[in-house]
């Protein structure tokens, strides 16, 4: 019977050990992620978008519009 007793104590021990390192290794990656702003659309004086310029803007004239993003390139909530 304490072989039994012995044996739950250290697989209990060996999977919370376990358990710690999965949880630390998975939460180190979410704080590599950074938002940036990225070029979405380009619009004229008047308002409208040139054709063959998205989504970065080329020549004279023209408002680069952009929002911020995060690597999966999805706009966060309260972040534009």
């Amino acid at each position: 019977m304490p072989r039994r007793l012995t044996a739950r104590r250290l697989g209990a021990a060996l999977a919370a050990g376990a358990a710690a390192f999965a949880l630390g290794i998975g939460g180190a990656g979410v704080a590599d992620a950074k938002i940036q702003p990225v070029d979405t659309q380009c619009t004229n004086n008047g308002g409208q978008q040139p054709g063959g310029q998205q989504p970065s803007c080329t020549g004279g004239g023209l408002t680069q519009e952009s929002e911020n993003q995060n690597p999966s390139g999805h706009a966060p909530p309260g972040q534009n």
